[in-house]
Formats: structure tokens, sequence, C-alpha cells
């Protein structure tokens, strides 16, 4: 925040937002490269869904200082931990490569565990339990009734 009698114009970012900054619009600018005048590739979903998760990432670190050094290590490492669930979950589902996609399970598995342990750390509320976005529902079996009756 720029104070009130503060000249703007000597007003810069501090080194680290300059950076994410930079590394973003690159990233951005990277996935604009690879996709520009190309045909639909089989990988574009896979590469839209990095590109967002990544956007979401940057955006979420972006965060003020409070001075509290810790509160702010998780502020920043929270986004940083959901954005590589978010980027695991993409190679699971598009990826194909077996010992990847295993790597990605481990991915998503530790880094909730880590989103967990720096919340009760700081004594953060814990994140709400609730099923990972690639598990689907049950489907019913040709056959076989999906209702509970009562004994």
């Amino acid at each position: 925040m720029i104070p009130a009698n503060h000249d703007t114009r000597l007003y810069r970012p501090s080194r680290p937002a300059r950076l994410r900054r930079i590394l973003q619009g690159l990233g951005c600018l990277a996935l604009a490269l690879l996709t520009a005048g190309a045909p639909a590739s089989p990988e574009a979903p896979f590469l839209a869904e990095n590109a967002a998760a990544m956007d979401r990432m940057m955006a979420g670190m972006a965060v003020k200082p409070t001075g509290d050094t810790d509160q702010d290590f998780v502020s920043i490492m929270e986004p940083h931990h959901r954005g590589a669930v978010e980027m695991a979950q993409a190679e699971l589902r598009h990826g194909h490569n077996e010992q990847l996609r295993r790597i990605a399970q481990e991915i998503i598995v530790e880094q909730q565990q880590e989103i967990v342990a720096m919340r009760v750390a700081t004594g953060r509320p814990l994140p709400p339990s609730a099923p990972a976005p690639d598990q689907q529902q049950p489907v019913p079996m040709a056959g076989m009734a999906m209702t509970h009756k009562q004994p």
C-alpha cells in the first residue's frame, strides 16, 4: 500500500513481487507461443489447465505482508501447494506415463498434508474435507438399485 503523502512515481513493488509478475508473464508468453497458430493439439487441455493453475497460484501468492513471518509464510505457501495439487491433478487427467502418474498422486497427498500441518502450526482452521475433484460418484451396476431400505 502506498502512503497518501508518498510520491507514486517512486513506488516500486518489492523484488519478490516484481519477480512473480515477470515469471507469470513469461509463463503466459511461453504458452501463447506454444499454441499460437498451431492446430489444436491433444495436449491443449493439459496446457490450459496448467496455465490456469499457475495463474491462480501466482495470484494467491501475492500477499500483503502482515509483520508476522510465520503467518505470511503460510499465506504464501498454501496457494503454492494448492497449485502443485492442481497441476498434479491435470497430470492424472491427461498424462499416460504410469511412473509420473504415481508421482502426481504422491504430490497430491503430500501437499494436502503439508497444508493441514501448516494450518495446525499457525492455529488456522483446517480446510473442509471434500473428495478430490477427480473422484467420481459410484456408477450403479446393471440390475442393482442404489436405494437404501429401512430394516
